[in-house]
């Protein structure tokens, strides 16, 4: 089938339309987002420095944008305490916990990581090394 035969409207598709959860993908799934809302979900309210203790390799500056970007996503709720000194804690929105059970069957997928990995032997055992001339 070439080009000419696709109606054009299947042509000009936005993803979001094509692939309904796209969206959700690029708010949920980007590379730190996931790992806050799971600690967040799974532990409860931090202070930006428990958060950053309990996922090591994420940068304070890394860390400060998710929390702003989640926070105006509305899954992420920050609460300032004026004391001396000051506190912010962090904790998940009630639409953040609305993606426990999304949380839960990948949790549950993930016994499947081994096969993962096996496929991916197998293909790379098959497969000559993509870019390198044999």
């Amino acid at each position: 089938m070439t080009n000419d035969t696709i109606p054009a409207a299947r042509i000009d598709v936005a993803p979001e339309e094509a692939c309904p959860i796209t969206p959700v993908v690029g708010i949920v799934f980007s590379r730190w987002t996931t790992p806050i809302l799971w600690v967040l979900n799974e532990y409860g309210r931090h202070r930006f420095v428990e958060l950053e203790r309990r996922i090591a390799t994420i940068t304070p500056k890394v860390l400060t944008e998710r929390l702003r970007q989640l926070e105006r996503d509305g899954l992420v709720v920050r609460t300032y305490h004026p004391e001396v000194p000051p506190r912010v804690e962090y904790e998940i929105s009630e639409l953040g916990r609305s993606l426990a059970p999304l949380f839960a069957s990948l949790a549950g997928w993930s016994i499947n990581l081994g096969k993962v990995e096996q496929a991916r032997l197998d293909y790379d055992a098959r497969e000559p090394v993509r870019g390198r001339r044999t």
